[in-house]
């Protein structure tokens, strides 16, 4: 019995399918670099093109009276006493006061001591500056750390990120920030400290590379509250 030959991919449709592949892979190559902040969301560009006479960003909260921790020493469960929406969780960090404060419905609740990068006085505008950024950013995602206890992943660089960026880099000749050679860097999360630890932050040690940092007791306690889309607000 003669065998029926099978006829191969038409030219026409071979096209087709090597289109459909290819749009498939640089898909999933868009969504890992917009992920991972190499590149910002196509959504985003008006947003991030906006280089003159663009709104400033609004402050959110307002900072405890208080100069010192905020019910530091009381689990933060107790604090919240009411149902939790953690919708209406959010959190404050004054880098001035090595402050990270926790808010419900934009009440203050509960202060923590943090540290930052090894360059902390300003704004983030490239990688490897050792700053931390600064405005309204939001969790990204969060995991368990091998080294730092929790990483609550923020989402630097955002469109007001790219924009400062961009800025900076039309003004390097006049300031020397960044050079257009300079990428923007990521990878900016709230984290805990390696194992005994924490007298980096009793210290005020600024240690790491542009995260902010917290005590592994601390950060543990903040990450049941928080979620993706919580937004964080730095301020210098």
């Amino acid at each position: 019995m003669s065998k029926v030959p099978i006829s191969p991919i038409s030219g026409k449709y071979r096209i087709i399918y090597i289109a459909l592949l290819l749009a498939f892979a640089l898909s999933i190559l868009y969504w890992f670099l917009v992920r991972r902040g190499f590149i910002f969301a196509i959504a985003e560009i008006p947003e991030v093109l906006c280089l003159q006479g663009c709104p400033a960003e609004e402050k959110l909260h307002t900072p405890p009276v208080a100069k010192e921790l905020l019910n530091y020493n009381k689990p933060l469960p107790e604090l919240l006493i009411t149902t939790i929406d953690k919708q209406k969780i959010s959190l404050l960090i004054e880098k001035s006061k090595h402050r990270l404060t926790v808010y419900y419905d934009l009440k203050p609740i509960k202060s923590y001591p943090v540290v930052f990068g090894g360059n902390p006085t300003g704004d983030k505008f490239k990688e490897g500056d050792k700053k931390t950024p600064e405005g309204i950013l939001r969790v990204r995602d969060l995991y368990p750390h091998p080294v730092w206890s929790k990483f609550i992943w923020l989402n630097y660089p955002n469109p007001s990120s790219w924009r400062k960026h961009f800025q900076a880099k039309f003004q390097a000749k006049s300031n020397g920030k960044v050079a257009w050679s300079d990428s923007i860097g990521g990878e900016v999360g709230i984290h805990g400290v390696p194992e005994d630890g924490d007298n980096a932050i009793d210290a005020r040690n600024n240690w790491t590379l542009g995260c902010p940092s917290l005590k592994n007791k601390d950060v543990e306690e903040i990450y049941q509250w928080v979620k993706v889309g919580t937004i964080v607000e730095i301020v210098p």
